[in-house]
């Protein structure tokens, strides 16, 4: 796991190493372990390095081949690397390292751009060809490694971070207006490549991008989700579904440990990551490392769920690690976690996620984790009445949107009031074959799209900024795939995620099985007050803000004034989520 950065030029200026530097500056919670930057012409790198395959230097980022005339910077996790060394080998390839990185440069020059169809992981690198000067960007299945750019007429450059690209400068940074309509209404989700800044996009998840010495570029999506059993499978009953999903789940938790460095997993209590822990006692993991965070209860509403994590950690004897957060250390850590996020964030549990990094990166540097099950698995609660829907459009928005486009145009400045962008994305995203049912339409669009840009983001932005690295065994591609064949009954069946709650009950305790569905609370984000509701109104007040005008000022009074009450669908505070957009664009100097 790593930052990687890079300009590549198309006139005849020589990229400006000062600008990569600053870029991989930034970048160095990513990679505490090494750093490097490599000048090839109209090309400049920079790398920084978490060790965790090869810990030698022979592993060394960025990486050059002079034999194939080839280099790379690479971020993420190919864990079929060693069968794939195999089979590089038997054509003819020597190597050099131990690791994954090398085995993704002698790919592409095995296969090409297709090799990205063989990997298993998580990733997003630039590899550029010496003799061609062709620069090759590429970004994983699902997202988990991100990749953003700034492109003009005469340059692009490239990060794994957006305040990355900030550093190097010159950057358009007006709001995004179809992105600022995607935060306000599709719960801060902006797909794909907008992001909030006019100036800088992202490589959508499954894209590989093959950019010419003269500028020319063209993508190529390698990989697509379709809903819908085999003809072999349309017999499977509910336990064959049951059986198949666990096995394949085992392979994943299995793939997801190779490394040179201990393993741990973050268990929050939930179904999801006990049965990742589950499966790795199965597997002979002992005195496993686990962690779990709390925070203090606000207005009757339960900070922690200790009491289920526990039985786990009880119950497989790991060496479990209670992290408990009080309130006088929560809010001067948000201002370092807003920072540290590529884009703005509205979830409560983000602060979470960058308190329990920061104490899980004391003990090992990577962990397991249970994201994405519940958005394969169709474990939120919108699912089922999506099921015979007449208009799954509307349906799915009702539930899911934090407001409607009247409700956007009451709070932004009128410049920003156009079209309704979220609406017409989902639609657009509805309306793409590959998914008949209703359900398998909001299905597609949470694991294709929300996934991405709210849970993934999450973790990849909170992890590593500790120099932590996350793997996410339900976002293995074979395991996704899977569930998009189980009938969608079987699925939303016991209240959400049937098929693995049955399946998990030969591996653990059923009480963690038959709780109630809970989130990752963070209470004091929800219902503002007092010193938390200061620092809202002192951020919405600066200059910086009043120069912005994102936002009519009565609509903000109409919010303050009892900010505990206006909650979205989705139980997160509208005032929270506004106050968040602004406090990052000022932290980040926009």
């Amino acid at each position: 796991m790593c930052g990687i950065c890079g300009e590549i030029r198309f006139d005849d200026t020589l990229p400006a190493v000062d600008r990569v530097a600053r870029m991989n500056h930034v970048l160095f919670p990513r990679g505490p372990d090494g750093s490097g930057i490599h000048l090839a012409g109209r090309l400049a790198v920079g790398h920084q390095r978490l060790k965790i395959l090869d810990l030698s230097e022979h592993a060394q980022q960025p990486m050059i081949d002079s034999e194939l005339g080839l280099g790379i910077v690479f971020n993420g996790c190919i864990y079929n690397f060693r069968d794939l060394r195999v089979q590089l080998r038997a054509l003819g390839y020597r190597f050099f390292s131990d690791g994954d990185t090398e085995v993704i440069l002698k790919a592409y020059a095995a296969w090409g751009i297709e090799c990205v169809n063989r990997f298993y992981g998580m990733f997003a690198f630039a590899i550029w060809e010496r003799d061609s000067g062709r620069l090759i960007l590429a970004r994983d299945r699902f997202g988990i490694k991100p990749l953003y750019y700034t492109e003009s007429s005469h340059s692009l450059r490239f990060a794994s971070t957006l305040p990355a690209l900030l550093a190097g400068g010159d950057i358009d940074t007006d709001i995004d207006a179809v992105a600022l309509h995607h935060y306000m209404s599709f719960h801060a989700v902006v797909p794909a490549p907008h992001t909030i800044i006019q100036g800088v996009r992202k490589l959508p998840p499954a894209t590989v991008r093959v950019i010419d010495a003269d500028g020319r570029s063209r993508d190529h999506r390698f990989w697509r989700l379709h809903f819908g059993a085999r003809p072999e499978e349309q017999q499977l009953a509910y336990e064959d579904w049951q059986e198949i999903t666990l096995d394949t789940l085992r392979r994943a938790v299995e793939r997801r440990l190779v490394a040179d460095v201990p393993v741990g997993v973050l268990l929050s209590g939930g179904l999801d990551s006990s049965l990742i822990v589950g499966l790795l006692a199965e597997q002979g993991q002992r005195g496993l490392n686990t962690f779990s965070v709390g925070f203090e209860s606000v207005e009757d509403e339960a900070g922690d769920e200790f009491q289920y994590s526990d039985i786990i950690a009880r119950h497989f004897d790991t060496d479990h690690h209670q992290i408990r957060v009080d309130s006088a250390r929560l809010l001067p850590a948000l201002q370092h976690c807003i920072q540290a996020m590529s884009e703005p964030m509205v979830s409560h549990d983000v602060i979470g996620f960058y308190l329990l990094s920061q104490e899980v990166a004391k003990h090992v540097k990577v962990v397991q984790s249970g994201q994405g099950a519940d958005e394969v698995f169709a474990g939120y609660h919108w699912y089922p009445p999506l099921r015979d829907s007449s208009d799954p459009v509307a349906d799915y928005a009702n539930v899911f949107f934090d407001r409607d486009h009247s409700e956007f145009a009451e709070a932004v400045h009128p410049r920003f009031v156009s079209e309704d962008f979220s609406r017409a994305f989902v639609a657009q995203h509805f309306n793409t074959p590959g998914a008949q049912r209703p359900i398998d339409k909001a299905l597609r669009l949470d694991t294709q799209i929300m996934l991405v840009d709210d849970p993934v983001k999450r973790v990849d932005n909170m992890t590593m900024a500790w120099g932590l690295e996350a793997r996410v065994p339900f976002l293995d591609h074979e395991l996704v795939e899977l569930a998009a064949r189980i009938p969608a009954e079987f699925k939303i069946a016991s209240g959400g995620k049937g098929v693995i709650k049955e399946a998990a009950r030969s591996v653990i305790p059923n009480e963690v099985i038959d709780r109630p569905k809970g989130y990752f609370p963070v209470p004091a984000l929800k219902y503002l007050d007092g010193e938390y509701l200061e620092f809202v109104q002192d951020a919405l007040a600066r200059p910086a803000a009043r120069e912005r005008e994102l936002f009519r000022d009565d609509y903000l009074k109409r919010l303050m004034a009892e900010p505990k009450k206006h909650i979205t669908p989705l139980r997160g505070s509208k005032v929270w989520q506004i106050a968040l957009l602004e406090i990052w664009l000022q932290q980040h100097g926009i």
